[in-house]
């Protein structure tokens, strides 16, 4: 009677430990809340908001929160933090080829600024300079983009033959544009690195 109870003696349905839902309810695979965190989250749950502003400022939270605990996950590498449009064999891949090498397009913007700089100088020489540079930036960076275009369709046909490969032209060269430090997912190969 007041004796514990062993595997054998428990239900089959208890033995087995909890399903699937009632494990995600519960929270497993992340660190336990404290009983004031739990109590607080529960009465958010439970207390309906009670003015359309008050609605709007918890909306407001959740979505900084969510995009806070992203960007932590963009930074750390923990794909299942990441967008949509980030997960996937083949966007880590794309990530990969676009990070192991160097492009013009990742030094447009800083050459655009040094343009920008100097068409304020009054030296016409100056003035004839960053115009030059302006036009053979912009050729480089249009070929350089072109050649990229043409090794990632080659490259997802050969490694992904199955992929309808949507939009994976331009996730690549959107990366590329980026300077190389701000990019999210931050970059886990170096340049010159075989992938």
């Amino acid at each position: 009677m007041f004796r514990r109870r062993t595997a054998a003696d428990q239900p089959a349905d208890t033995a087995a430990g909890p399903s699937g839902a009632e494990a995600q309810a519960t929270g497993k695979g992340h660190p336990t809340p404290t009983r004031r965190e739990a109590e607080e989250a529960r009465k958010q749950r439970v207390k309906p908001p009670l003015t359309r502003r008050e609605a709007l400022r918890r909306e407001r939270e959740l979505a900084r929160t969510q995009r806070s605990r992203t960007r932590r996950a963009m930074v750390s590498g923990d794909e299942s933090g990441f967008l949509e449009r980030d997960k996937g064999p083949v966007r880590k891949f794309l990530r990969d080829y676009v990070d192991s090498r160097r492009t013009v397009a990742e030094f447009f913007l800083p050459i655009v600024l040094l343009v920008l700089i100097t068409s304020f100088v009054n030296s016409p020489q100056v003035r004839i300079f960053s115009t030059f540079l302006w036009v053979g930036s912009m050729l480089l960076v249009i070929v350089d983009l072109t050649v990229l275009r043409f090794r990632i369709k080659r490259e997802i046909r050969k490694r992904f033959p199955d992929d309808p490969g949507r939009g994976h032209v331009f996730y690549a060269i959107a990366r590329s544009t980026q300077i190389r430090k701000l990019r999210l997912p931050k970059p886990t190969v170096k340049p010159g690195a075989s992938v």
